[in-house]
């Protein structure tokens, strides 16, 4: 009679199970060149840990103030190859999560901001972030075109469907699919990270935007449940999003959305199971979370 499978047994197997081929983490040729600008200010507070998941990967990074960043015009983006939204509270989440923060950036720097992914940007928004990009339309812009501005808002991220803020670990899976370079090299197994938030269910405007952004693969990365299986239900999925879906992306794949919090997953002991992860001899070599930063890097890098 074999003997039964305890929890952390389970736990363990999945461990051992790296969501991200070791060329991820491989050295960037020409990282240092990457600059990447950090958006602070008025109520975000992920810039930090953002800045150093960026710079870990050798990038050149810059924490700058949303008003500075306004004041240079149509020059905010000039030399910038990564614009990172950060998470946070902006404006204090007032009329909705990022609402006041996309209508300063769409009516004083929307045009650049067209022009920064039109000449090859990147964007990275992360919870807040994702909240801000969503409704400033850079996803998932299914009719958008090059040259044109920025696509009208067709998705938005709303209350989750068990009300108020939820702190939790999730997984993610990727899209075998997708486009985006954010996750690149993903091997499929899940992807562990920090999610918290209370307003991160993804809703579209109409069926039929839904539909096209699945057929689209415009949906990158979902919730799973300890299957492996995407999951509308709490709390693996923290938010109720249809069909577990916890991203977006848009047409380039350079544009990504994201409601958890890759940023604060970049060393192993960041993750509340180290220990035995340690003691089991399960501890990754890096936070896996720093994978998403380290592909946005090699991506503008143009490795």
């Amino acid at each position: 009679m074999s003997e039964p499978v305890s929890a952390l047994d389970r736990e363990a197997q999945r461990w051992a199970e790296a969501p991200w081929e070791p060329s991820v983490f491989a050295p960037i040729d020409g990282a240092s060149d990457v600059r990447v600008l950090v958006l602070a200010g008025y109520g975000l507070n992920c810039e930090v840990e953002t800045a150093a998941g960026f710079a870990m990967a050798g990038a050149t990074t810059e924490i700058v103030h949303v008003a500075d960043l306004i004041a240079r015009g149509d020059q905010a983006f000039a030399g910038a190859h990564i614009l990172a939204f950060t998470g946070g509270f902006s404006f204090g989440d007032h009329i909705a999560s990022g609402r006041v923060f996309a209508n300063r950036i769409r009516y004083r720097l929307g045009d650049a901001l067209a022009r920064h992914v039109d000449d090859g940007g990147l964007v990275l928004g992360i919870c807040n972030g994702f909240q801000t990009i969503v409704k400033l339309g850079l996803v998932p812009a299914l009719d958008r075109e090059p040259g044109q501005g920025l696509a009208e808002q067709s998705a938005s991220l709303v209350s989750n469907d068990r009300p108020g803020y939820w702190d939790c670990w999730v997984s993610l899976v990727p899209d075998p699919k997708t486009d985006c370079v954010f996750v690149r090299g993903a091997t499929g197994a899940p992807l562990s990270v920090p999610s918290r938030h209370g307003e991160g269910k993804l809703v579209f405007v109409d069926d039929a935007t839904h539909q096209r952004a699945e057929s689209l693969h415009r949906i990158p990365l979902r919730y799973v449940d300890a299957s492996g299986a995407p999951t509308e239900a709490w709390p693996a999925n923290p938010n109720g999003s249809a069909g577990g879906a916890a991203a977006l992306t848009d047409a380039t794949g350079r544009v990504l959305g994201v409601m958890p919090h890759p940023e604060a997953y970049l060393y192993p002991e960041n993750h509340p199971r180290w220990i035995a992860q340690r003691d089991r001899d399960r501890l990754p070599p890096i936070g896996w979370g720093a994978g998403i930063l380290f592909n946005g890097v090699r991506a503008a890098a143009g490795s």
